[in-house]
């Protein structure tokens, strides 16, 4: 019954969403909203994850990536760690913004993690996921009698 359904009124030929149904922008996006977008894909994450990360809907980071207008602010230390950018940079979209430099590798380790952010996220998350590994067992190798 379900199937003489979907075949009457044509759903059954379209089949599930994919990335290339995405609807394409007829207008640029405003200097805010592309500056969102582009601190966000620099950040290799997702809107879904973005907005898991901060505990806003997907929704909300769309619209902020299409409006003109910034997020509340009480939102926006939030969205600023999770894109580990400062405060200030997710609202001045004239300079370029500089992300928070944290203490970390030095030399050879720091340039493949480097390059390693270039990756698609899917590589990136196994390449954490083995350094992470690597650590946790190195501890239990210290901590060990």
């Amino acid at each position: 019954m379900q199937d003489k359904l979907l075949s009457k009124t044509g759903l059954a030929e379209i089949g599930t969403y994919n990335s290339a149904m995405a609807r394409t922008l007829t207008k640029p996006r405003p200097k805010l909203g592309a500056h969102l977008a582009e601190l966000r894909s620099n950040a290799g994450l997702s809107q879904a994850e973005l907005a898991q990360r901060i505990g806003v809907p997907q929704q909300n980071i769309a619209y902020w990536e299409q409006s003109s207008k910034p997020p509340r602010s009480e939102i926006l230390a939030a969205l600023a760690q999770a894109l580990n950018v400062r405060v200030e940079s997710l609202l001045d979209v004239g300079n370029g913004h500089q992300p928070v430099r944290k203490g970390g590798p030095q030399g050879r380790l720091r340039k493949v993690f480097e390059e390693a952010s270039g990756l698609p996220r899917r590589q990136q998350e196994k390449i954490a996921e083995f350094v992470s590994a690597f650590i946790t067992q190195s501890r239990q190798g210290r901590t060990s009698p």
